[in-house]
């Protein structure tokens, strides 16, 4: 098939740092591996990469409760350990951290502390489903993803608002079959989500008075054990795909258009990414799978860089 625009090149990412043998939990069960792996045997399963002002990388250990951070050269240390299931992690202007846990709704950690509390509990004292990613807004507002079991069989997934400052929170829509990954764009106006059971990328305009209206079809993606994870935003106002359960991690422009794609050395477990390194041109990608950070350098020439974080990182 011929496309009105250049094929995406492709580019091969390489290993940043693997969980050492010594924090993996070899041989250990968990709650969350009997219930989402059918009993096999995990060691770890890392997501949700977000970069401190410092430059260190931060990710989660989901069916262990781990909170783990990799230093620039990819020296790995455990945080903290706690009771629950750490999905997304972002960090806030203060440094302060927000976690996005499936089993106790949205957690704060204190990074010189290690100590985890809870943040928000509930929506007017109704449990979430299972909360799974998160993503800062411009005026430190909160979005985050309730996704419990939801998916085609039962498309009743939410996204919420939350204001941290005055404790308003706002659902933006619930009928979302599996909602993931989110980032907003650089204006502010569009919210992009992954919807990984329907295998999708939707695209929500928020109208001036920050509901969704028009909620439509971004991208759609077939095949593969899982589909879109977690999202990133370039500077160019592009949406980063990260395709679970194909290896891979797309990198689009703003009008839905590939121009790069990014191919896994280790497994198909592509889960999340953020932006780090020189000018923000190096994506790095947790792979669950294997339980390594990959990483990728964009070439200058391709015009790919990364957005800078809310936690005021913008690269080295």
């Amino acid at each position: 098939m011929t496309y009105p625009w250049p094929e995406p090149v492709v580019l091969d990412a390489e290993v940043f740092t693997e969980l050492p043998s010594h924090l993996r939990k070899t041989g250990q069960s968990s709650y969350w591996a009997t219930r989402n792996k059918r009993g096999l045997s995990v060691d770890c399963f890392l997501e949700g990469p977000s970069f401190d002002v410092d430059g260190n990388l931060w990710f989660v250990d989901i069916p262990f409760g781990r909170i783990l951070r990799a230093n620039p050269s990819g020296e790995i240390e455990v945080i903290t350990e706690y009771d629950g299931q750490p999905n997304g992690l972002k960090i806030g202007a203060s440094g302060d951290i927000y976690i996005a846990d499936f089993q106790n709704g949205i957690m704060q950690l204190n990074p010189k502390t290690g100590s985890v509390t809870h943040a928000l509990r509930d929506c007017d004292s109704e449990s979430f489903k299972g909360c799974n990613d998160l993503h800062f807004g411009p005026q430190g507002e909160l979005y985050f993803t309730d996704q419990g079991q939801t998916g085609l069989q039962d498309p009743t997934g939410r996204v919420f608002r939350w204001l941290p400052e005055t404790g308003q929170l706002d659902c933006l829509i619930d009928k979302v079959p599996s909602p993931n990954g989110l980032v907003l764009d650089k204006a502010g106006h569009v919210l992009y989500l992954a919807v990984t059971r329907a295998n999708a990328v939707w695209r929500l305009p928020l109208s001036e008075s920050g509901r969704v209206n028009k909620a439509g079809l971004f991208l759609q993606y077939n095949g593969g054990r899982a589909g879109p994870d977690g999202l990133a935003l370039t500077r160019q106002n592009g949406v980063v795909v990260c395709q679970t359960g194909m290896g891979l991690v797309w990198i689009y422009d703003q009008l839905g258009r590939p121009l790069a794609v990014v191919r896994s050395p280790k497994g198909l477990g592509t889960t999340n990414c953020a932006f780090g390194g020189e000018d923000l041109r190096t994506l790095f990608i947790t792979e669950s799978d294997s339980g390594s950070i990959l990483k990728v350098t964009f070439p200058i020439e391709l015009g790919i860089s990364g957005q800078p974080m809310f936690s005021g990182y913008v690269g080295t």
